[in-house]
């Protein structure tokens, strides 16, 4: 799944391509939209907020409303710009969205979520999530201490859950989770309440997509090469790069974003023995400790 560094490409790219330029031809390929039409319209602006991908459109020249356009990539979800008139290397009926100005085209395919909205229901769509990771209005002590306050609500929670709840923090997903957990040397199982220093660990998880904002390959290791890049994400029996131990997955729930899909409840989870042991639960016998 698109985690928050690449919906924020994708909305940059969007921008740079679109904004300030005239619609002359718009499809909304979801049965509920169809019949939405945006031609003639300017584009006003791409913004993302976590996962969510939002495209501006301003009022006609028949002075109706501007429409947003909320989109959620989910799992398989892609945005492709194009030069108008190029053949598609992807399948006619993926494709949920269809916006062309010119000579560019920007086509969405396996969406996950499309929809038309007024900007108050574009505002609300979002209104639950946490403080974004990569947001303009990001300030390092009090988004980083809202953040802390949110996780710190449900301490018995797992961190992995906690992390990948969007009502948090937006933005971290299954590839960010392991990582920031591996360098933190935290288990994705360990509760809340054993973790140390929740502060430092939201501050590395901003620092890791502000990082990666530009790439379009993520590295975590600061080591470009292919095949290199991450610590423990993907290397399920493979040795760790850190001491040797041999990565485990397991399965770990996390999901707080209506508009994700259902399965993602249930994600897999990365993590080496060695690097990360378990803590106890405050209160528990030795015995639980490494269970």
């Amino acid at each position: 799944m698109p985690e928050g560094d690449s919906v924020h490409r994708a909305a940059a790219r969007v921008r740079e391509a679109l904004v300030g330029r005239t619609l002359d031809r718009s499809e909304l390929r979801v049965p509920r939209f169809a019949a939405v039409d945006l031609t003639g319209r300017s584009v006003v602006t791409a913004r993302s907020r976590g996962k969510h991908l939002f495209v501006v459109v301003g009022p006609d020249d028949q002075g109706r409303d501007p429409v947003t356009l909320h989109i959620h990539l989910k799992m398989e979800g892609r945005i492709h710009l194009l030069r108008a008139g190029d053949r598609w290397r992807f399948p006619a009926h993926t494709v949920r969205l269809l916006l062309r100005a010119g000579d560019v085209e920007v086509v969405g395919t396996e969406l996950g979520l499309l929809r038309a909205l007024t900007p108050a229901e574009a505002d609300r769509a979002v209104s639950h999530l946490g403080p974004d990771l990569l947001g303009a209005d990001w300030d390092p002590v009090t988004s980083t201490d809202e953040v802390v306050r949110r996780i710190g609500e449900r301490p018995a929670r797992t961190i992995g859950e906690a992390l990948l709840d969007q009502r948090n923090l937006a933005g971290i997903g299954t590839v960010y989770r392991a990582e920031l957990c591996f360098l933190r040397g935290v288990d994705p199982r360990d509760p809340v309440e054993v973790v140390p220093d929740l502060r430092a660990m939201v501050t590395l998880a901003r620092r890791m997509l502000v990082a990666n904002a530009d790439r379009t390959v993520r590295v975590t290791t600061g080591d470009t090469r292919r095949g290199r890049e991450l610590w423990v994400y993907g290397r399920d029996g493979k040795a760790c790069r850190r001491c040797g131990t041999e990565v485990e997955t397991f399965r770990l729930g996390g999901r707080a974003d209506p508009d994700e899909p259902s399965d993602s409840l249930d994600r897999i989870a990365y993590r080496c023995p060695s690097c990360q042991p378990r803590r106890a639960t405050l209160g528990a016998s030795p015995t639980e400790e490494n269970s």
